[in-house]
C-alpha cells in the first residue's frame, strides 16, 4: 500500500454536532507554495492535503490554527491521550494530558514555541508549520492559507517520514484515523464558521 499518494478529490463528511453534509472538504496535492517544500513531499513515507474555503480571510496564522485544531472532540481527544500513553512507554516524546485536553493560547508565538501540542517549526502571515521530531517517526502539519483570484482557501497538510520498522507499522494504523480526524475538524470548523 503506498501511503504516500493523495487522490483529489470532493469529500461528503457528516459534521458531527452540527446535523449538516459539508461538501468544501477537498483532498488535494500539498501546495507548491507551501514551506514544507517539494524535496520534503517527494521523500515522505506518508503526505496528505486538505482544502476548504476560508470565509476569514484576514485570521492570524496563530488564530486559524486554534479555529481548526482548538475545538477537538472529546472522543478525538481521548483517542490521542491514549495513543500518547502507548508512545510514553516505548520511550517516545508526547504531548501531556492537558496539553491534548486544554491547549495553552498565548497572546504571542514564534519558532520554537509551542502551538497546541507541538512546536513551531515555521511561521509567517501566510502559513504555519508545526510538528514533532521522534526516535520512529517525524511530522509536519502545516496550515497555509491560499488565494486565487478574490477567494480564499485554508490547505491542512501532513508530512510524515519514518526511521524504522516501528515508524512504518505506526504511520500504517493511523492513517486511516488521521484522514478521517482531519477532514472532521476541517468540516466542523467550516459548519461553525470559524474559518
Amino acid at each position: 500500500m503506498d501511503l504516500r499518494r493523495a487522490h483529489v478529490a470532493p469529500v461528503s463528511l457528516w459534521a458531527a454536532g452540527f446535523g449538516v453534509f459539508v461538501m468544501d472538504v477537498r483532498e488535494c496535492e500539498v501546495p507548491s507554495t507551501s514551506a514544507l517544500g517539494r524535496e520534503l513531499v517527494g521523500n515522505a513515507d506518508f503526505h496528505d492535503s486538505w482544502r476548504a474555503p476560508l470565509v476569514h480571510p484576514d485570521l492570524a496564522m496563530v488564530d486559524l490554527f486554534f479555529a481548526l485544531f482548538g475545538h477537538t472532540p472529546l472522543w478525538m481527544k481521548l483517542l490521542l491521550i491514549s495513543r500518547n500513553w502507548a508512545a510514553r512507554r516505548f520511550g517516545l516524546e508526547a504531548p501531556s494530558v492537558a496539553e491534548i485536553m486544554k491547549p495553552e493560547v498565548r497572546s504571542s508565538y514564534r519558532v520554537g514555541d509551542k502551538v497546541g501540542p507541538w512546536p513551531i517549526f515555521f511561521m509567517d502571515d501566510n502559513e504555519l508549520v508545526a510538528g514533532r521530531d521522534n526516535k520512529h517517526m517525524d511530522f509536519r502539519l502545516s496550515v497555509l492559507k491560499v488565494r486565487d483570484g478574490s477567494a480564499a482557501d485554508v490547505v491542512v497538510s501532513t508530512v510524515c517520514t519514518v526511521h524504522n520498522v516501528f515508524g512504518k507499522i505506526y504511520l500504517f494504523c493511523i492513517v486511516p484515523f488521521h484522514r478521517h480526524g482531519v477532514q472532521s475538524l476541517m468540516s466542523r470548523a467550516v459548519a461553525a464558521k470559524r474559518l
